[in-house]
């Protein structure tokens, strides 16, 4: 028999066998096409969404044929690169022309003859909504124009035709409640405009804006501040021009320098897809910075994922193909009798791999493209962009079904081994044999995980990524060899269980070539999900712990732009009341100083006084991180001494300036009980007396000694401060006082903007002058975007004198959602791998569960068993995976701490704070919530009743 022929009838043969074991071909054929789909559908959609050079020009200038911009520098010659990425004027060398001149730059004596524009100019505005008001950009630009096309699109209505016509933006309009259709107004000249379309800008959809026809805003808006000092005049930015070139010419290099020569840049879609060489490039002598595109990296990325796709799949359908091999073993003996030897054996076990693979792989990449397409509308959504056009890459999808193909006879290698070695008496009588486990595999896999963990810490300590990576690979395939022996001691345990936990336990052992791949698969998946997900909860904690608030958790601030508009307060309380979700007790504050106020007398030297909370020096007050000796002092500390000293109050105290309200250098605050429980979350009774008796609260105890602090104030006026200059007249005087405070915890050190609350009272009889400044609420959320339009709605009617401060967080929903998807992808292998080793075991053990009918075992044993056998693999692969993902996580975090660590030393005031915070809520997801529903399912799923059968042999 040629060779040939010998693998057509193994061709054959797999195929029928195929054809008749229906439901395992079908669970080996989705195993390989999920990830082909996976890979196919990435690769479709990275294309897709990765703009082409001609794309991104088609993103800024539409049809037309250029974009002119000013330089910023009049008209001063400039040199540039043909792609306008780098520029510079040529004023300070000694060819510049001797008639560069600063004067606005036009663009008409730019251009070359025969050429049209189309202008563009925008513009920061208030507009009103259905809601109340919000800042947005108005764009005049004529959107109408053909030249437009494909950077903005209409999606709905008609563009403008009038004046007092605009199109908004599908973002602007879903923010602000208005619709086609819908009247806005314009603050300040109150001009009104109707919406007559929504638009969509295929390469930002996320963009709010509005667009109207040149002319249409700036000028009547000029006009209208000139006639009313009242109104504030509008602040427009350069204007560019959209060219498009005489017909056929298109603007070509040469324009580009004419253009420069008047203090234009020029960005031509003719000269970027085609540029001149370097001598005819001016700038092109100029060095220009090489930041790297990333391509290793990626590519690095790319062969990893394909890699683990491929183990992934090789462990979770070997274990089907060797079933399948047992299940025909009477047949491959039958082969045998006939003349065929284990060769012929092993290539009908091979061909069932290249069979389910191939289908596997052309079902995976066609479900890859049909889905991308049905799904484009929400993955454009998603990245914030249109595709360009469907991009598929034939070779790269060929390269994709060949890897799917491939890993079919993959999988099914080890099985054909197996096969083509059984003797061909076992394979006629059904008999399996028995085969002892090696005892050097698990020796030799302890070493290797011992190894690969010793590596990856190495790599941590001396800050090698490669290293780190390289020793937990070899670490997790340490753990894969010793996976049977730990399958082996499963079945110890279930010794005083009751019988389907125990039937479960013993099946996993007895059958290790079944249950070990499914729990390695089970392993991977988990493993590289806890150590990205490990990874990631430690950054957000460490930036969690970076981030300096400008506002305590859970509170908003009205604040009052100038002195002129404290009185609007009154208004804008009632407002925020009504309009924001307000859950505790509004606490007001004022401004204390002495002298003139700094804030309005700020232009003359000298002209205003100064406040000052002085500290004590020595050890306790003043911070060791600064100053003299810092960096020696840092050069001795580990990461926890460094992290203790940066949590004092003397050090942390250099922080408390940002804040979302102004209180002067000196950080002292007027204010009442009120403060306390709302924003400085101090439910302290005897604080709260203090304050009521003319004491003030210290927030820093850095700033007390023996429980008095010292306040200095330097009393100087402006000539200009007639008022508070007849209340205190003579010459600038410094007074110096002991008070005596309420030192608050040292964890209220940390308040946002507040060093000292100082009682009304005491402030006057200090000499010292006070002004209501702003109000704090404790809200239940975030104010949205509609109660932040309501909120501007009163600011307006009030006089537009106060503004809200609402606090943020360092926390990032993209690093939960990627927590999320990362929980989710290991809990969908978690199953899959349980599902498959059930249904296997189910399939490999009809005989035993026979039996148990036969004896009178109750129907639900054989529910319960499926339910049990699930899992024994689920929550075995998902312990073994979240000891092996810790390990390069933690490793990687060294490399961060090394990082750090040299940091501090070089400044010593940088926090080194590098944590390992472990994700309990997804490994508690993947370890408790996963193998439960994977039990669950298996047992619904399964069938109670099995019909009695002659047992065989």
């Amino acid at each position: 028999m040629s060779f040939l022929t010998g693998w057509r009838a193994a061709l054959r043969i797999a195929r029928r066998d195929a054809l008749r074991a229906k439901g395992r071909s079908a669970l080996v054929v989705a195993m390989i096409a999920l990830p082909v789909l996976g890979v196919t559908a990435a690769d479709v959609t990275y294309r897709s969404s990765t703009s082409t050079t001609a794309e991104k020009l088609t993103a800024e200038m539409g049809a037309a044929d250029a974009v002119f911009s000013s330089a910023g520098a009049g008209r001063v010659p400039v040199e540039q690169l043909p792609d306008r990425t780098l520029w510079e004027t040529v004023t300070d060398r000694p060819t510049a022309p001797d008639d560069a001149s600063p004067e606005p730059v036009g663009i008409r004596d730019a251009l070359p003859k025969g050429a049209t524009y189309l202008t563009e100019q925008s513009v920061a505005a208030a507009v009103t909504t259905r809601h109340g008001i919000t800042e947005t950009e108005i764009v005049e630009l004529r959107t109408s124009a053909p030249a437009l096309r494909g950077r903005i699109e209409l999606v709905d209505g008609a563009y403008p035709a009038h004046d007092d016509e605009v199109v908004a933006t599908e973002g602007f309009l879903e923010s602000t409640g208005l619709h086609v259709g819908s009247r806005t107004t314009l603050r300040g000249p109150g001009r009104a405009y109707t919406i007559t379309g929504s638009v969509e800008l295929p390469a930002d959809l996320g963009k709010k804006a509005l667009y109207a026809d040149p002319g249409a805003v700036i000028a009547p808006w000029k006009k209208a501040a000139d006639g009313d000092p009242g109104i504030a005049p509008p602040q427009p930015d350069e204007t560019k021009w959209l060219v498009d070139g005489p017909a056929g010419a298109g603007i070509r290099w040469a324009d580009v320098l004419a253009a420069n020569r008047t203090g234009l840049l020029v960005l031509s879609r003719q000269v970027v897809l085609d540029p001149p060489p370097d001598s005819e490039v001016p700038y092109a002598t100029q060095p220009s910075p090489d930041y790297g595109d990333g391509s290793a990296e990626l590519g690095a990325a790319v062969v990893t994922v394909v890699a683990m796709a491929v183990l992934e799949i090789v462990l979770l359908a070997g274990p089907a193909f060797a079933v399948g091999a047992r299940r025909s073993r009477r047949q491959l003996g039958l082969l045998g009798t006939c003349g065929g030897d284990r060769s012929q054996v092993r290539a009908v076990v091979l061909a069932g791999g290249a069979v389910l693979g191939a289908a596997g792989a052309v079902a995976g990449v066609a479900a890859g493209l049909v889905l991308t397409v049905l799904f484009r509308p929400l993955i454009e959504g998603w990245t914030g962009s249109r595709f360009g056009e469907l991009e598929i890459r034939g070779w790269e999808v060929l390269a994709i079904a060949v890897i799917g193909l491939v890993t079919g006879v993959l999988a099914a290698l080890a099985p054909a081994i197996v096969a083509g070695r059984q003797p061909v008496l076992e394979s006629l009588t059904g008999r399996r044999g028995t085969r002892r486990s090696s005892r050097v595999l698990p020796v030799v896999g302890c070493v290797i995980t011992a190894g690969g963990v010793a590596v990856a810490v190495f790599g941590g300590t001396t800050g090698d990524t490669t290293l780190v990576a390289g020793g937990s690979v070899v670490a997790e395939l340490g753990v894969l060899a010793c996976i049977p022996v730990i399958v082996g001691l499963l079945g110890r345990l279930g010794a005083r269980l009751p019988l389907s936990p125990r039937m479960a336990l013993r099946d996993a052992a007895r059958n290790r070539g079944r249950t070990a791949p499914a729990v390695a698969a089970v392993m991977a998946a988990v493993a590289g999900t806890v150590a990205i997900a490990t990874y990631t909860s430690s950054v957000m904690a460490e930036h969690a712990y970076d981030h300096i608030p400008t506002l305590t958790p859970g509170t908003a601030a009205l604040v009052a732009d100038s002195p002129s508009s404290v009185d609007q307060l009154g208004r804008a309380r009632a407002a925020a009341r009504q309009n924001l979700a307000v859950s505790g007790e509004r606490a007001d504050i004022a401004r204390v100083w002495a002298g003139s106020d700094c804030g309005v007398y700020y232009e003359e030297e000298n002209g205003c006084g100064t406040l000052t909370l002085v500290k004590p020096t020595g050890d306790g007050h003043s911070c060791p991180l600064q100053g003299a000796g810092a960096r020696k002092l840092a050069e001795g500390l580990s990461a926890e001494a460094h992290q203790a000293l940066m949590r004092t109050p003397a050090c942390t105290d250099e922080y408390i300036s940002a804040a979302a309200f102004y209180t002067g250098e000196s950080h002292i605050v007027v204010g009442d009980a009120a403060l306390l429980t709302s924003y400085v979350k101090l439910d302290d009774p005897a604080a709260a007396e203090a304050l009521a008796d003319g004491t003030p609260v210290l927030l820093n105890p850095a700033y007390a000694r023996d429980g008095q602090v010292t306040l200095k104030a330097v009393h100087t006026y402006n000539p200009r401060d007639t008022a508070n200059r007849r209340l205190h007249p003579g010459e600038p005087r410094t007074t110096t006082d002991r008070l005596k405070v309420y030192v608050a915890p040292a964890k209220y050190a940390t308040t946002p903007g507040i060093r000292m609350i100082l009682p009304r009272s005491t402030a006057s009889r200090l000499g010292l002058h006070t002004e209501d400044y702003a109000s704090l609420f404790a809200v239940a959320h975030t104010p949205t975007d509609a109660e932040q339009q309501m909120m501007s709605a009163a600011f307006a009617q009030a006089g537009n004198g106060v503004h809200l401060q609402t606090a943020s967080g360092p926390e990032s929903r993209d690093e939960d959602v990627i927590l999320l998807i990362l929980a989710l992808f290991a809990g969908v292998v978690t199953v899959g791998a349980a599902a498959i080793t059930t249904g296997l075991a189910k399939a490999d053990a009809e005989a035993d569960l026979t039996t148990l009918s036969a004896v009178g075992a109750p129907p639900g044993v054989r529910r319960s068993l499926s339910g049990f056998q699930c899992v024994v693999v689920a929550l075995t692969g998902v312990l073994l995976g979240t000891a092996a993902g810790i390990v390069p996580a933690v490793a990687l975090r060294r490399v961060d701490l090394r990082k750090a660590m040299a940091a501090m030393r070089e400044q010593p005031m940088d926090s080194a704070y590098t944590p390992v915070v472990m994700p309990w809520e997804t490994i508690g997801l993947l370890a408790v919530a996963v193998p439960l529903v994977a039990g669950l399912l298996a047992a619904v799923f399964a069938g109670s009743r099995q019909a009695l059968t002659r047992r065989a042999g």
